[in-house]
């Protein structure tokens, strides 16, 4: 299926203007075939505030944030674009999207991750409930970003499009987190910097499932297979073997420094499809598992077991910024540039593999890359 072109540019409304959304300001002010109308945010000194400058652009944008939800709704615009920390505020959040649909408003989100395949997670009356949503404001939701999202949904899928056979499909997050800004999600979630007995909420039982399921169950059903249940989760922890600095807070020497975890689905016991971190905020330690190519500091890596045996090592780097920064660009294009499809999507939850081609289209810069001729 080709890409979607709509017809006039897209009214949007970002929602949030944190790691995430400042980005989603930029993208949308560069898009050719969207229209910054609105700004939500929830902190009250960014109240008032030009979108231009919360953002970093330098310059205003003629937007002036606000924590008026009911004036941003009564924007009615075509799509919300939603990147408001979801981690910790899972259900809140999904109502949130829901009330978006009921009004009328197609979104795009960043999260919860657990939507971008939520069969098995959410149960059924909780899915009906989100198609009803759907349907009663002929609206569609998509939820996607770069892990979970495009680094192990579209990208090792299309990759299977040249296999002969695939025995195991592994998706992986090779990382230093260090220079990572998001204290909750390192210190609570994952508790790095923390003594190793803390009882951080990834590693409580089924929430591996919870954050990551989606991506397993998705490429197992773009595979067509059905995997035994429940997954099966494994953690590794190891602990910090000297100080490291990390911008959500330092990591001690004897307090938890790196995880490596494995969500694996598996068909009659034999593991099929697999999505493993090695999440480090010390980049020379853990020598023994696998680390990114040379010279980077990050990587997300498919690797196809089978007939052809195949690998991919996908990285970035921001243009003014380390693998974290890009990672949060990479975040919102992703959801930015689905929105066409998304607001010509039937009404209802939209998946990955369910979106018609989606491109970088009319993001070519019109002048020589960094001053080159």
């Amino acid at each position: 299926m080709s890409q979607v072109i709509p017809e006039k540019p897209l009214r949007v409304v970002v929602w949030s203007t944190g790691t995430i959304g400042r980005h989603a300001i930029a993208g949308i002010d560069a898009h050719p075939d969207m229209e910054l109308v609105g700004v939500w945010v929830s902190n009250p000194d960014k109240e008032g505030k030009d979108a231009g400058i919360l953002a970093d652009l330098g310059r205003e944008l003629g937007i002036k944030a606000t924590n008026d939800r009911d004036a941003l709704i009564a924007l009615a615009p075509d799509a919300i674009v939603h990147t408001a920390m979801a981690d910790d505020r899972v259900f809140e959040c999904i109502e949130d999207l829901i009330s978006f649909v009921e009004a009328g408003i197609n979104v795009t989100s960043s999260g919860p991750v657990l939507l971008q395949w939520p069969e098995k997670i959410l149960p059924p009356e909780f899915l009906a409930r989100i198609q009803d949503a759907c349907d009663a404001g002929n609206a569609s939701m998509h939820i996607n970003g770069i892990d979970p999202g495009f680094a192990n949904d579209i990208l090792p899928l299309v990759m299977t499009s040249i296999s002969q056979r695939i025995d195991e499909v592994r998706v992986m997050e090779i990382c230093d987190y260090s220079t990572y800004y998001q204290p909750v999600v390192m210190g609570d979630m994952f508790g790095f910097g923390r003594p190793m007995d803390y009882d951080a909420f990834l590693w409580q039982p089924g929430i591996l499932t919870m954050a990551w399921g989606s991506v397993v169950r998705q490429i197992a059903a773009g595979l067509d297979i059905v995997l035994d249940e429940p997954l099966t989760e494994e953690v590794e922890r190891r602990a910090a073997t000297r100080d490291t600095d990390s911008v959500s807070g330092d990591v001690k020497e004897g307090t938890m420094g790196s995880v490596r975890f494995q969500l694996i689905g598996k068909v009659d016991g034999i593991a099929r499809v697999v999505v493993e971190h090695i999440t480090r905020t010390d980049a020379e330690s853990d020598p023994d598992w696998e680390s990114p190519p040379a010279g980077h500091d990050g990587c997300y890596r498919v690797k196809i077991t089978g007939e052809p045996m195949m690998q991919v090592d996908f990285t970035h780097h921001g243009e003014h910024g380390d693998h974290n920064v890009s990672g949060m660009i990479t975040t919102a294009q992703r959801i930015i540039n689905a929105l066409p499809a998304v607001v010509a999507a039937k009404p209802g939850l939209v998946t990955a593999i369910d979106l018609p081609l989606v491109t970088g289209r009319g993001l070519v810069s019109k002048s020589p890359a960094n001053g080159g001729a």
